[in-house]
């Protein structure tokens, strides 16, 4: 069995893995991912006890139990690099002795659900939607680093996407990838079905154009128009399509479900979106609580 060099897996003198500074005994089952640092607070605020509460750089963790269930709350800060990191950090403290820095021979199966904001597409989509993303379209390039990358995303529906919308051969190849059925059968009374791109960036990745102009600014209106076998593309988000793949990969379940907080066809944004957040949280941690 491979030993995996300390170099490709860090591990802090205290025994805590690198970036997120945890131990592997502090890791709960079920893990709620956060972008926002500030939304762990939130998050933990549900909880009816706290046993740790861990910080480092932009990733702060909180594990305590909510209605008798053990929750992981993490944040990753933003975007897919973040996402990289903190879910091969949280799948290695599950899956790996660090004592041997072997895998283990039984491996632990994590949720992993990351509660965000976006901005819809679709002008149906209302501010303070929760859009469960059954879908997640990865414009970021992540997951095609990875062995295995064409065992888990949908090819069809990637050279639909790129035949409509003429994709420009510079940008990263997108891939397109489900989210866990059984998450989908748990949340699918509480949400928006959606299909959702993760972008690389905020302002062109996702159409906006401040002063700099998107390469292609007819992008965004083939994105909206496209559908496939009835079903479109609804939101952007940065993170969801990489916490999908490498979940799929790694064999965890996983989802990303977002509160809408700007209707990009309607040139409106939400700034108190606070509220939305939190029934989201509440309504995803009652969810969790029946696993």
């Amino acid at each position: 069995m491979r030993v995996i060099p300390s170099s490709e897996l860090i591990i802090n003198d205290d025994g805590s893995i690198f970036h997120l500074h945890l131990l592997p005994e502090q890791l709960a089952d079920t893990v709620i991912l956060v972008g926002d640092p500030g939304r762990v607070a939130m998050v933990s605020s549900f909880f009816d006890g706290i046993e740790c509460n861990v910080s480092n750089r932009e990733f702060n963790t909180v594990t305590g139990t909510y209605k008798g269930k053990r929750i992981t709350v993490l944040s990753t800060g933003i975007g897919i690099g973040n996402i990289d990191i903190s879910v091969t950090e949280l799948d290695a403290l599950a899956n790996v002795d660090f004592k041997t820095r072997q895998a283990k021979e039984t491996l632990r199966r994590l949720t992993l659900v990351r509660l965000g904001t976006s901005g819809a597409i679709q002008p149906d989509i209302k501010v303070g939607d929760f859009v469960y993303s059954r879908t997640s379209v990865g414009f970021d390039g992540l997951l095609n680093y990875y062995k295995g990358r064409n065992e888990v995303c949908d090819l069809e529906i990637e050279q639909a996407f790129m035949r409509h919308t003429g994709w420009n051969e510079l940008l990263p190849k997108p891939y397109f990838i489900d989210s866990d059925k059984e998450l989908w059968n748990l949340f699918k009374d509480s949400v928006v079905e959606g299909m959702t791109i993760a972008a690389p960036g905020f302002y062109a990745p996702q159409g906006r154009w401040v002063r700099l102009e998107p390469q292609d600014a007819k992008l965004n209106e083939k994105i909206e128009s496209f559908d496939y076998n009835g079903r479109r593309i609804t939101n952007f988000e940065m993170e969801g399509s990489a916490l999908a793949g490498l979940a799929a990969l790694m064999g965890h379940r996983a989802t990303t479900i977002c509160t809408i907080i700007a209707q990009r066809i309607a040139l409106d944004a939400c700034t108190d979106y606070k509220p939305f957040v939190r029934q989201m949280i509440q309504m995803a941690l009652d969810k969790l609580a029946t696993l």
